[in-house]
């Protein structure tokens, strides 16, 4: 779901998920037996420095989904225990999956109130990068803003918008809101920007480049601009959308397919570039918690 070539799954996907199998939805039971004490003191690695890099820096929702949710900072967490508390609180429920999986099935599960989540880890020579999201981006980085009832909702939306746009042929510009909000988006709050995408969040790197860094632009969330706006996987963002709050997410539902319709009718816009209109909004300096 991206502005790129169709993914080949590199070799370590493969190799997690030797010997297992998933059902038509492409999920299946969290196999908690393969976790290693060594998947168990990577989390605890990743968790431990995004931890005490994030405060200052992300969104506070951010904050008190993963201590609502009671995210476990030494261990890979148990995704049943884990859904008890998700769906009291919004509904919501995560469920294992091999990696990335099919649009349509994807869309599917986020229409249910269901988020597919990876359910290995990557190893420890790959702590800052992973070419297909794993256990941490997907459950670190997503999971605790399932805990917002807005966000939650918004979500849900994407997923049904998604069928539709899928059967439409629109699938790049819808996939595109998804990139510059759910996975990279940031937020203008009274404290200062801050962070909500979770490509940003689960990552040490970009939590520091997308806020301080002069090099990106950082504009005012506009959803046709963004429908428009092709994104790149394989370096830091070159844009980066900023939202005054998930309401404003929200409030880009209605008609959604027609915005991707008309979005897909005009050229594409390249990132880092400014175009007439465009609301630039300042980067943050002297981050502090």
């Amino acid at each position: 779901m991206n502005d790129r070539s169709p993914f080949i799954p590199p070799d370590i996907t493969a190799r997690k998920n030797a010997g297992l199998s998933h059902g038509p939805d492409y999920t299946l039971p969290q196999p908690l037996s393969r976790y290693t004490p060594e998947d168990h003191a990577t989390w605890a690695t990743l968790f431990a420095r995004q931890c005490a890099l994030l405060p200052g820096r992300v969104c506070e929702a951010f904050l008190q989904g993963l201590e609502r949710l009671h995210v476990p900072d030494d261990r890979v967490p148990d995704f049943a225990t884990l859904n008890r508390t998700l769906e009291r609180l919004t509904g919501w429920q995560i469920v294992a999956v091999p990696g990335l999986i099919p649009d349509d099935v994807f869309f599917d599960h986020l229409a249910e109130r269901r988020f597919p989540v990876t359910w290995w880890l990557r190893e420890p020579s790959q702590l800052d990068y992973l070419q297909e999201p794993d256990v941490f981006h997907d459950l670190f980085g997503h999971v605790p803003l399932l805990a917002d009832p807005v966000f939650a909702d918004f979500l849900q939306g994407y997923g049904e918008a998604g069928r539709v746009a899928r059967a439409a042929g629109l699938l790049g510009q819808l996939a595109r809101l998804y990139w510059y909000t759910v996975e990279f988006g940031l937020m203008q709050t009274p404290m200062g920007l801050r962070i909500y995408g979770a490509g940003i969040v689960s990552s040490r790197a970009e939590s520091v480049f997308c806020l301080e860094s002069p090099a990106p632009l950082r504009l005012a969330f506009d959803a046709d601009r963004v429908l428009r706006t092709r994104y790149r996987i394989d370096a830091f963002q070159d844009t980066y959308f900023v939202v005054e709050s998930f309401d404003a997410l929200f409030a880009a539902m209605p008609d959604l397919t027609a915005r991707c319709a008309r979005a897909a009718a005009l050229p594409e816009l390249v990132p880092g570039v400014c175009i007439p209109g465009d609301q630039p909004v300042a980067r943050s300096v002297n981050v502090s918690a």
